[in-house]
């Protein structure tokens, strides 16, 4: 079946969000964050976008962006493709990190623009990472805060809402469902995840689990389940699929 083309946007803003393959964590360390926002920086200047939000999570991420020079796709696969490269050369891996296409969706009203804004922004402290935006490291609300952010575009929030009413509104308590990443099942948090992965099975990153033979992959899989563990988590955090975990 043909892929079905994506709409297009009147404003040429558009919410994006991509994930890893089966789920799996796409960035296992800060030094990954920092690639993929030096990624985006780079980018930005060969492509001509403008950025108003992102929020990097650990298996997945959330942009806010403006196409001017050049259409979304390929801003999209530029960045996608050369963080790919990056990251599978640091880890000695091959194939695919993301899971099939982005996913975005059109904004073309300043209503609508602050809610995604909104939503993006406080991931985090829906994922229960932390307390307060603020305090997370990996998104671009602190940029907002400055008078001159150069990286993230703020102008366009400063010429529809004023500073101390847009900070007022994100911070609020939400239910803003926008381009939803599914993780319902989790049963640990993640990092309680991660640290309960290496402690069973000595593997320090996806690579070396995705690595293991075969039995000794099923030992710790088996493991992993009975200290509670979801099928689900298991395969996003480790890259094995679904249904090889489900067999265990």
């Amino acid at each position: 079946m043909p892929r079905q083309a994506k709409k297009k946007s009147n404003t040429g803003i558009y919410h994006v969000m991509a994930r890893g393959i089966n789920r799996q964590v796409i960035f296992e360390d800060e030094d990954d964050y920092i690639k993929f926002i030096d990624t985006l920086k780079t980018y930005k200047a060969v492509c001509g976008y403008k950025l108003y939000a992102y929020c990097l999570m650990g298996n997945h991420f959330h942009l806010l962006v403006k196409a001017e020079l050049e259409d979304l796709g390929q801003i999209i696969k530029r960045v996608l493709c050369s963080y790919v490269y990056w990251y599978n050369s640091k880890y000695q891996r091959i194939g695919h990190l993301f899971q099939d296409r982005y996913k975005s969706e059109v904004v073309e009203d300043e209503r609508y623009f602050l809610v995604v804004m909104r939503y993006i922004l406080r991931n985090p402290v829906k994922a229960g990472i932390c307390n307060k935006i603020g305090e997370y490291r990996f998104s671009s609300y602190n940029y907002y805060l400055k008078e001159n952010s150069g990286f993230v575009d703020t102008d366009y929030i400063n010429s529809i809402i004023n500073k101390e009413e847009f900070l007022h509104f994100i911070n609020e308590n939400s239910d803003d469902d926008c381009l939803e990443c599914d993780n319902r099942d989790k049963r640990l948090g993640d990092s309680e995840a991660m640290e309960t992965i290496q402690k069973v099975s000595g593997c320090n990153n996806i690579t070396e689990f995705q690595s293991l033979g075969n039995e000794q992959r099923e030992e710790y899989i088996k493991m992993l389940r009975k200290k509670g563990m979801s099928i689900r988590q298991i395969s996003r955090l480790t890259g094995i699929s679904n249904r090889i975990v489900r067999i265990q």
